[in-house]
Order: C-alpha cells, then sequence, then structure tokens
C-alpha cells in the first residue's frame, strides 16, 4: 500500500525542539506540493508548512520563526523542524505530498506531538 511514513514525534516540555521526518519514497509519480498540517483534539486540521512544486514557502502565521519546513521532491523526504515548542502546539502531525499537475494526494499516518511540562 503506498503511504508516507513518519517519525520524530513526541513528549517535549515548552521551549524545547523536535525534527519530524516523511518519508515518501514508496511513491512512484513526481511530487508537486509537499507540506505538514497538524490537527488538536477538538479542531480542525490545518495546514502548518508547505514547500509548493515551484519552490515557494508557505508557513502558519503562529509557527513563523519556530518552525522551518524542508524537503527534496526528489529524495522525496520532507523535513519539520520545530523549536521554542509551545503547549498549543500539541497535535498530530500529518504529512502530506501531492502528486505534481495532479489532483491526487497522499497522508502520513500521523504522529503526536505533546508540548507539556
Amino acid at each position: 500500500q503506498v503511504g508516507l511514513v513518519e517519525s520524530g514525534g513526541g513528549l517535549v516540555q515548552p521551549g524545547g525542539s523536535l525534527r519530524l521526518s516523511c518519508e515518501a519514497s514508496r511513491i512512484r509519480f513526481t511530487i508537486g506540493d509537499m507540506g505538514w498540517y497538524r490537527q488538536a483534539q477538538g479542531k480542525e486540521r490545518e495546514l502548518v508548512a508547505q514547500i509548493t512544486w515551484d519552490g515557494r514557502t508557505n508557513v502558519l502565521d503562529s509557527v513563523k520563526g519556530r518552525f522551518a519546513i524542508s524537503g527534496d521532491s526528489t529524495e522525496k523526504m520532507i523535513y519539520l523542524q520545530m523549536n521554542n515548542l509551545r503547549p498549543e502546539d500539541t497535535a498530530v502531525y500529518y504529512c502530506n505530498v501531492r502528486i505534481l499537475f495532479n489532483t491526487a494526494e497522499y497522508w502520513g499516518q500521523g504522529t503526536q506531538v505533546t508540548v507539556s511540562s
């Protein structure tokens, strides 16, 4: 089954850091947009950060200056470096890739990030 494999979540204290990784090597098509979403309990899923097919980066305002997305569509790896984490960053984080010039997209299984003292 085609899918994305995520890793790197966990429990961290406020002010700490985590790095999420997403492997998309099983996707055989050319990747376009790559991104990370999150869903906190009782809330809708939201886009955290994205690299578009043409190299632009979109970042959620509340994480600007703290989170950084990086990735390589050729290597099919996506990363999210999260610094100065806050309790409100607690959520399940999902990796997402979209096929270039296609409506098809794939999601990771989700990885829990909990920020608590």
